[in-house]
């Protein structure tokens, strides 16, 4: 058995960047790396684990013997293990052998760092390098322009182990199925952008990816890490953008992974106050420690460097930045301002996304923060966290409630619909309606929706118009799209047979319809984060339960006019106000015949006349069809 030979990837520089946590680029160095040593082939191997008195490497190769391929530990007080194993390369399965200082405490934990891990249940994991070449150059090159805050961000939530199913063989699709499937339906639906929810390796399938343990390598559920580059990249070569859902806020306690590392609190935080999340029975990582802020910022670097991606929704942000999330009184401790905020959250997430956009600009990073933290969507040098966008979580509880009221009584609570206007530009919000939404006895988005079937499909639709022509990207769970009636089960797969019905085909082809006119429609994105791109015309006809507001783009010769029904009355003689004259185009109606409406109710002629009315001008007379929203675009002449 040939020994671990002295060798090392670190320079003097790397140790002090990784001990100041500065080390943005960990992935280079630490982990497995397949390399030649005086001309011998084999791996290279660097694991953290600074309370150790021994680490060696075990796995395949030496017959899983504690003792046989001991790492060596560097000098220079970092806690890095390193050493050089001849003979050892790609696909070998491994993990790390820990002898702790710590009450002679002995772990056997996967390579936090491995770019591969073994098909759960195993938890090995593996040596491995790829050699996928990229074919996205052309959609590399423009992205700053699909995912510029100015550009249509239309967003499809996607959980990949039950989107669609083998049904012959009883599993879900691999990367390179999906690369094929899921690229003709995002594109055919006209989505910018998919997002992922969490790709990365775990144990534990009803965790649904949020409880990870292989933080660097895609999750051998679906296939290689090659295969997930393929689909990526078949997305990218049909100008579809890819987020990946990231989290850094808490990690399972299972045996191989994170937790008690090396006989001690490495990467969670040793006091159970700040280190153990109560609600997912798991950990939460040391934000304090500039180690596992390395470890942190480096993975999100990876994934949008290895792996293309073009963005990050950040995962749990609320219970990352207070103290007191989901503890009674007594169960946390103020900061050291008297405060519930972790500071040290704070600024890991500024720092985090200075280097995300220093080194990617034309990415986005968007945080799921549930709460009114102050300025998370806003630079780091005005004292914002610096995340690109916020999801509008008040907007999704607010809709939601609204629209599973009954119609008759949709007039005395008008405020709630209208609401979001109050605070829609303090962020650059987000409106998600995500797969949170569609479990635990929360129904459906169709299933939250009253009234008889062709109303329920009605309002479904009114919803949709609604989300769409409100300021803000947008952001549709997988099944949503078509009015998927039962609740998500993410051990099955879309109810994709109701598409024989016309009343889901003609929700799936009105979200097609609404993404196409979003993205078409300057006057709906270009301004989306600006209070100049929205202007109120009537937010307060609660007696006819009808919404109505201008959006505007750069061009001031174009607007783009609202109106929402949300009673099953129709308004065939509603009047409008309108800020100038000009000429006015029915250009969406989502009680149109194709869409399952009653096609009764089309503005095929409208006149602008200067009569004031809604505080303006000049006005018109339109119809509005009863559950629904229509879409005019008013041509200025000056």
């Amino acid at each position: 058995m040939d020994n671990v030979q002295t060798y090392s990837l670190f320079t003097d520089f790397d140790i002090s960047l990784f001990k100041a946590g500065k080390h943005f680029r960990l992935h280079e160095k630490m982990g497995s790396h397949i390399c030649t040593v005086d001309g011998v082939k084999g791996t290279y191997f660097a694991v953290w684990a600074p309370t150790a008195n021994q680490v060696s490497v075990i796995g395949d190769f030496n017959h899983w013997q504690d003792g046989q391929h001991k790492l060596q530990v560097r000098w220079d007080s970092s806690g890095i293990w390193e050493g050089f194993i001849p003979k050892v390369g790609h696909s070998d399965t491994y993990k790390y052998k820990i002898h702790s200082n710590h009450n002679g405490i002995i772990t056997e934990k996967a390579d936090p760092f491995a770019r591969r891990a073994e098909h759960p249940p195993k938890t090995a994991s593996i040596v491995y390098s790829t050699d996928h070449v990229w074919k996205d150059k052309a959609w590399m090159k423009k992205r700053h322009k699909h995912n510029s805050l100015q550009a249509p961000y239309s967003v499809y939530e996607l959980h990949l182990g039950s989107w669609k199913r083998n049904t012959e063989e009883n599993r879900s699709l691999s990367y390179s199925e999906l690369a094929t499937e899921l690229v003709s339906y995002i594109k055919e639906m006209n989505f910018t952008h998919v997002e992922f929810m969490p790709i990365m390796e775990y144990p534990y399938d009803p965790s649904w990816g949020y409880q990870l343990t292989g933080y660097f390598a895609p999750t051998a559920r679906f296939g290689y890490p090659e295969e997930l580059m393929t689909l990526i990249d078949a997305l990218h070569q049909n100008d579809i953008g890819v987020i990946l859902d990231w989290v850094p806020s808490h990690f399972p306690e299972d045996a191989h992974g994170l937790g008690n590392f090396d006989g001690t609190a490495c990467y969670e935080h040793p006091d159970r106050r700040k280190g153990y999340h109560p609600d997912w029975k798991s950990l939460i990582f040391n934000y304090e420690r500039n180690e596992v802020r390395s470890f942190l910022i480096s993975n999100a670097l990876f994934w949008l460097d290895q792996y293309h991606v073009d963005g990050l929704r950040v995962d749990a942000v609320a219970s990352m930045l207070y103290l007191d999330y989901s503890r009674e009184e007594g169960e946390w401790e103020p900061n050291d301002q008297g405060g519930r905020e972790n500071l040290a959250v704070i600024s890991f997430l500024q720092e985090l996304n200075q280097e995300v956009y220093a080194s990617f600009p034309d990415v986005q990073t968007i945080a799921e923060e549930s709460t009114s933290f102050p300025m998370v969507s806003k630079p780091v040098f005005t004292g914002g966290l610096g995340f690109g966008m916020k999801w509008m979580m008040g907007w999704m509880h607010d809709t939601l409630n609204y629209f599973k009221r009954d119609t008759l009584y949709r007039n005395h609570h008008h405020n709630e619909i209208s609401f979001s206007m109050t605070y829609g530009f303090t962020e650059n919000f987000m409106l998600p309606l995500s797969h949170d939404e569609v479990v635990y006895g929360k129904q459906s988005i169709l299933g939250r929706m009253p009234g008889d079937e062709w109303q329920r499909f009605a309002n479904l639709r009114l919803l949709y118009s609604y989300m769409y022509t409100h300021p803000g990207g947008k952001l549709l769970f997988m099944g949503s799209e078509f009015g998927q009636g039962t609740e998500w089960d993410f051990q099955g797969q879309l109810d994709w047979y109701v598409l024989q019905y016309d009343n889901h085909k003609g929700v799936q082809k009105t979200v097609a319809d609404l993404n196409h006119l979003y993205r078409s429609t300057p006057s709906l994105y270009e301004k989306q984060f600006e209070p100049e791109g929205f202007e109120w015309i009537a937010h307060d006809d609660s007696e006819n339960a009808v919404l109505s507001y201008i959006r505007r783009g750069n061009s001031p010769d174009t607007l783009i006019v609202g109106v929402f029904n949300m009673t099953p009355v129709p308004r065939p003689t509603y009047r409008i106000g309108l800020p100038s004259k000009g000429s006015l185009l029915e250009i969406f109606n989502s009680d149109a015949s194709m869409y399952g409406g009653t096609g009764k109710y089309h503005n095929k002629k409208m006149t602008v006349s200067k009569t004031s009315w809604n505080g303006k001008t000049h006005s018109a007379e339109i119809m509005v069809p009863p559950l629904a929203g229509i879409v005019l675009e008013l041509k200025v002449k000056l």
